[in-house]
């Protein structure tokens, strides 16, 4: 039995979502493990003394830094990455409460064509 044509559209958008709910999940879980490196950074140059050695990366060299600025950069960093989570997350919750409402509505269009 061949499905009728607006529950296949139906189908297909719901199958786009689902997409989009998963590269969504993926960018909320990137964010998170950036948010953590740069905290476990941050955690590593506190027990740096004050005048110590401080190096970064920048392409393929290591770059001596002072520490209070790497330290500004970081913190920095961490906020503006906290941002992009809360953003994110809110992203994830529009996506997913979409998500049921597709779902619901497609049940309720198989059932009316008596489809289960």
């Amino acid at each position: 039995m061949e499905l009728p044509q607006n529950i296949q559209h139906q189908i297909a958008q719901f199958q786009q979502v689902q997409q989009q709910a998963q590269a969504i999940s993926m960018q909320k879980q990137t964010v998170e493990l950036q948010i953590k490196e740069t905290q476990k950074a941050l955690d590593e140059l506190k027990k740096v003394e004050d005048e110590g050695d401080v190096y970064k990366t920048a392409g393929n060299l290591l770059v001596k830094v002072k520490k209070d600025e790497i330290t500004a950069e970081l913190e920095e960093k961490v906020e503006t990455l906290e941002l992009r989570e809360k953003t994110v997350k809110r992203q994830e919750e529009r996506i997913m409460n979409k998500l049921q409402e597709m779902q619901a509505s497609l049940q309720e269009a198989m059932q009316g064509a008596g489809i289960s």
